[in-house]
C-alpha cells in the first residue's frame, strides 16, 4: 500500500525560501538543475511551465516533491527531490512577475528547448522572460543571473542576443540595465532523461512506497559545466558535482557533436530503419557503424586530446547501450530544424570545405528528410518543411530551407538523395 507523497508523509524538510526561478518545468530540469540545487538547503526553486497545467498541479499537490529513479545496469534506485518550493502553470502570470521582481531571487534558469530562443512575442518564452525582467527593473533593478540550460553553443550569448532583439523597442534605461545588471551564464548540461511512462509511475511506488504522479527517470551520469557571474550569489551546485570553468566552448562542442549529434543521427537514420529507442539503434550493425563514423569525423573538428575524446566516446557508447534508460527516438527527433544546425551542420561544413563527403552527416540529413516526409513531425517549422519534403526535388528544397549554401552544393544534394534510397532499401531488407 502506498501513501500520497507530501513533505509531511516523506518527513522532508520545509520548502526552502525561493531564491531561484526556473522556466521550463519538464523532466530534464527535475533530473538535473533541481537535483544540483537540492545540495544547498538555503535555495528553493519556483518552477514554471507554459506548456501545460497538469504537471504543476500534480507537483503542487505533492508540495513540490517528486521521485527520481536512477537506472543503470543493476536495480534502479530512487531518491525524493525537494528543491522545488513552488510549481506554477503559465497562467500564474502575476506570480511569475512577482517572483522575477523580487530582490530575494538571484537567478533564473531555463530549459525551453533550442526552438524557444527564436520567438520574441509576448506569449513566447523570450517574451515572458523580457516581461519579468522589465518588472524587475521597475521594482528597483536588482541584478540577476540568467542561466540557460539548453543544447546551444554559447547558450548564454544566444539568450543575450534574443533578449536584445526582443527589447529593441524598449526604453533606453531598461536596455542599459539589461546590459549592465543582467549576467548571462554559459552552460553545458548532460543527463539522458526519457519521457516518463505509466510503468515508471508504478515502479516509483514500488521503490519509494509513495504514490508519486510526477516521477522522473534518468541515468546515473550527470554533468553541469558553467561559466559566468552570479551577482547575487548562487546555490552550492559544486556540492553535487557542478564545475565552474573559464571557457566552455570546447566542452560545448564535444557534447553537442558527440552526444547530441549522435543522438540526432540515430533518431533519424534509426527511425528510418525501424528502431524505436537509442539502445536498440546503437546495437544495429548499420547504425553502430554510422555512429562510430560520425565520432571519427567529429573528432577531426573538436580540439581536445585524442585520448580524452576516445574515453568520452567509450562512455557514450556504454550510456547509449544501457537498457536501464530507454530513450525513445521519436522524442529526440523533435525540433530537427533547430537541432541540426548546432549538432550536425558545423562538422559537415568543415568536411565539405576540404572536399570530403562524410557518410554519417549525410545519413542524418537523409533520415531527417524521410522523417519530414513520413512523420509524425514535431517542429516549429513543420508547416513549411513537411510540404517541401513531399514535393519534387525534395532534398534540394529542404536543404535550401535549412541553409541555402547546402542546396547550392550539388554533390551534397545528390549524396542525400542517394542515401534516402539507401535507407529505404535497407529498411525493406530488414522487414
Amino acid at each position: 500500500m502506498t501513501t500520497r507523497l507530501t513533505r509531511a508523509s516523506a518527513q522532508a524538510r520545509p520548502p526552502a525560501p525561493v531564491r531561484a526561478v526556473h522556466l521550463g518545468l519538464g523532466a530534464f530540469h527535475r533530473a538535473h538543475q533541481a537535483v544540483y540545487t537540492m545540495a544547498d538547503p538555503e535555495w528553493g526553486i519556483a518552477a514554471y511551465t507554459f506548456r501545460n497545467t497538469e504537471l504543476p498541479r500534480r507537483l503542487a499537490e505533492q508540495d513540490g516533491l517528486f521521485s527520481l529513479q536512477v537506472r543503470g545496469e543493476g536495480q534502479p534506485e530512487a531518491v525524493i527531490v525537494d528543491a522545488i518550493s513552488r510549481a506554477h502553470p503559465g497562467g500564474d502570470t502575476d506570480q511569475w512577475l512577482a517572483d522575477l521582481a523580487s530582490p530575494d531571487v538571484a537567478l533564473l534558469t531555463l530549459t525551453i528547448t533550442e526552438a524557444g530562443y527564436r520567438g520574441d512575442q509576448d506569449g513566447s518564452a523570450i517574451g515572458r522572460v523580457l516581461a519579468g525582467l522589465r518588472g524587475r527593473h521597475r521594482a528597483g533593478g536588482a541584478p540577476i543571473a540568467l542561466v540557460p540550460c539548453d543544447n546551444l553553443p554559447g547558450n548564454g550569448g544566444v539568450l543575450r542576443e534574443a533578449l536584445r532583439t526582443a527589447a529593441a523597442g524598449e526604453a533606453p534605461d531598461f536596455r542599459s540595465w539589461l546590459e549592465d545588471q543582467v549576467s548571462y551564464v554559459d552552460t553545458v548540461v548532460d543527463r539522458i532523461t526519457p519521457a516518463t511512462t505509466e510503468e515508471d509511475v508504478a515502479t516509483a511506488a514500488q521503490l519509494t512506497g509513495f504514490e508519486d504522479r510526477a516521477p522522473v527517470v534518468t541515468e546515473p551520469f550527470s554533468e553541469w559545466l558553467l561559466s559566468g557571474d552570479f551577482p547575487l550569489g548562487r546555490p552550492a551546485w559544486e556540492k553535487a558535482g557542478a564545475r565552474f570553468v573559464d571557457d566552455l566552448s570546447v566542452y560545448a562542442q564535444r557534447k553537442l557533436r558527440f552526444l547530441n549529434g549522435a543522438h540526432t543521427l540515430l533518431a533519424y537514420a534509426g527511425s528510418a530503419l525501424g528502431c524505436a529507442t537509442v539502445d536498440e539503434a546503437v546495437q544495429h550493425p548499420v547504425l553502430a557503424n554510422l555512429t562510430a563514423s560520425w565520432w571519427d569525423v567529429a573528432a577531426r573538428h573538436t580540439p581536445l586530446p585524442a585520448s580524452e575524446l576516445a574515453d568520452y566516446r567509450q562512455r557514450l557508447l556504454l550510456r547509449f547501450s544501457s537498457r536501464g534508460v530507454r530513450h525513445n527516438l521519436v522524442q529526440i527527433a523533435a525540433d530537427g530544424s533547430q537541432k541540426l544546425p548546432a549538432r550536425i551542420l558545423p562538422v559537415l561544413r568543415a568536411e565539405r570545405a576540404v572536399q570530403r563527403m562524410p557518410e554519417a552527416p549525410v545519413a542524418a540529413l537523409a533520415g531527417w528528410l524521410i522523417h519530414l516526409r513520413d512523420g509524425p513531425v514535431s517542429d516549429p517549422r513543420a508547416d513549411e518543411l513537411v510540404p517541401l519534403a513531399r514535393s519534387r526535388d525534395a532534398a534540394r528544397r529542404v536543404l535550401s530551407a535549412l541553409d541555402t549554401a547546402l542546396a547550392d552544393d550539388a554533390g551534397l544534394v545528390s549524396a542525400v538523395e542517394d542515401h534516402v534510397e539507401h535507407l529505404r532499401l535497407s529498411a525493406e531488407r530488414i522487414s
